[in-house]
């Protein structure tokens, strides 16, 4: 028990010293502290704890996925494909293609060649998954005919509840990308249900742009604007607005898109050489850049349409091919509105539109509340609990007190290296495993304590009680372990935050607790000599 290499011995300081510094950071102004930062390796963990919305305060929308913009986007990408396969088997029909609800309808004369598109599209409704993997699933709309020609093509229930479940997941990815660029530290967003998204951005009064940000589906689109020829079932009439929301008039674009939004790999605010009016600078991935270069090349001379959400943001004529992969969104916008639309195509499109179904601003105020109210509960239980162990166990209960500060000291350096963001109840689990760590130490000072009493040695008790109360120790910190695991994967935000800190409690207990005070009282005994254990 009392041979413990110098290796050993300097590795425990080295730790303690070690979480000494990381928190350090915690404690300093944040000017001070980004400043530091700037002089230190990139690799240094110079951050701060992270307070969650309950104890700094912040944003909280709860957001809802909007079913029928799904079911609409499914429905136009379904007559995109029924449009496709009729112009690949040149197959005649009267009228145009139209979509309303869950249902495209296309009326084809001939009953041979409508024959030829029922089978077509009926393998189209197998999923490709399916198809490659050879697996028989429900297929994802339901093909319909009459007598009288017309072919109906119904999106399946199932079809509509998977590319909602998928929207979700997209949604709190593009979501997240679109809080990171506000600069804001760790949101959480996480998903609610079958069909709702929760956002909580810590330290955000005002949500306004937020809201915006959010609530900006950002589905950009490039369109021809439709020849006085086209069919009424071909053609979109959009609007155009100015910078203030003021309609400038209409345009009838084509309902197919040529290029998407999604191939952009970037967009980034400037200025316009000429005007000097903000704008956004694009640029396409080698997909999206080839196509935009095929279209403009085919339609020199045409108006092209930029299309946002359903507005036309402007609809210059095509000068002439434009194949370097890169352009311009020019639309009378302010700075804010070029900044903020530049964020929006980096980070993505939504895949349907988002209805805010709860928003709740939590204030600085109650959220000092919170850390003040923490704060005295640590504190009272950080007293009694050294005053306990000084009153019963003497100089053995100081040197508990010592591993114990350093148990608190080490608890706090792992959530700011692992950037977990502290809530009230994560302060809570460190206050139980301030009881949990004391309780290591009395589980080996009352086996020190029998173990004297049956008239062992001082060295044979000491050794003793360190060894047979390690067990006890391990077995009731590891059903602890578990319960925290638990909680942290099936729970979520306040639930997971106590589960961090519970189990980064527990590890350090073992450290501390086991480790830590058995290099004290080694040192303490080569050092006194005693004749007897006071305890």
């Amino acid at each position: 028990m009392f041979r413990f290499p110098r290796w050993k011995i300097a590795s425990i300081i080295a730790m303690s010293l070690l979480a000494f510094l990381v928190i350090v950071p915690s404690f300093l102004a944040k000017d001070v502290r980004e400043n530091i930062a700037k002089k230190l390796p990139a690799w240094f963990p110079f951050y701060s704890v992270v307070l969650g919305l309950d104890l700094q305060g912040g944003a909280h929308i709860l957001l809802e996925v909007d079913a029928a913009d799904v079911a609409r986007t499914q429905v136009e990408a379904l007559r995109d494909d029924v449009r496709r396969i009729l112009r690949e088997e040149r197959i005649r029909i009267t009228g145009g293609i139209g979509g309303s609800g869950r249902t495209v309808q296309v009326r084809v004369p001939d009953a041979a060649e409508r024959q030829k598109a029922v089978v077509r599209l009926r393998q189209q409704a197998q999923p490709n998954a399916a198809n490659a993997l050879g697996i028989t699933s429900p297929p994802t709309f339901e093909v319909r005919e009459s007598p009288d020609g017309l072919v109906q093509l119904v999106l399946s229930d199932s079809a509509i509840l998977d590319r909602v479940r998928r929207a979700v997941d997209q949604t709190i990815e593009v979501i997240r990308r679109r809080v990171d660029a506000l600069g804001t530290t760790e949101p959480n967003i996480q998903r609610q249900g079958a069909d709702r998204v929760l956002v909580q951005v810590p330290g955000l009064q005002d949500t306004n742009r937020l809201k915006e940000l959010l609530g900006t589906t950002a589905r950009l689109e490039f369109r021809l604007v439709a020849d006085p020829g086209y069919s009424p079932g071909d053609v979109d009439m959009l609007n155009e607005f100015d910078k203030d929301g003021k309609p400038l008039g209409s345009y009838p674009v084509e309902k197919r898109v040529m290029v998407q939004g999604e191939d952009l790999t970037d967009a980034q605010p400037g200025f316009d050489q000429r005007s000097g009016e903000p704008v956004v600078n694009f640029r396409f991935n080698l997909r999206g850049g080839q196509r935009f270069g095929e279209v403009t090349s085919a339609n020199v001379g045409k108006p092209f349409a930029i299309v946002l959400d359903g507005k036309v943001i402007s609809a210059p004529r095509i000068l002439g091919p434009i194949t370097g992969g890169s352009g311009q969104i020019s639309g009378r916008f302010t700075v804010q509105q070029a900044n903020d639309l530049s964020v929006l195509l980096r980070a993505g499109a939504l895949p349907a539109k988002l209805t805010i179904v709860e928003e709740r601003t939590v204030g600085p105020g109650l959220g000092q509340d919170s850390i003040d109210a923490g704060k005295t509960a640590a504190y009272v239980a950080s007293v009694l609990v050294v005053a306990y162990m000084l009153t019963t166990y003497g100089i053995f209960g100081l040197f508990a007190n010592i591993a114990l500060f350093v148990h608190i000291v080490m608890v706090f350096a792992g959530l700011v290296l692992l950037q977990a963001t502290l809530t009230l109840p994560g302060i809570a689990g460190i206050v139980l495993t301030i009881g949990m760590a004391v309780d290591a130490n009395v589980l080996i000072y009352e086996r020190i304590r029998e173990e004297a009493r049956m008239g062992r040695s001082i060295i044979s008790a000491l050794d003793a009680g360190f060894n047979r109360a390690f067990a006890t120790i391990v077995d009731s910190q590891s059903t602890t372990m578990v319960v925290a695991v638990i909680l942290y994967f099936l729970g979520s935000g306040p639930v997971r935050g106590f589960a961090v800190s519970l189990g980064l409690g527990i590890v350090t207990t073992i450290v501390t607790a086991v480790t830590m005070t058995r290099l004290m009282i080694a040192l303490w005994y080569r050092w006194s000599r005693p004749t007897r254990i006071p305890i």
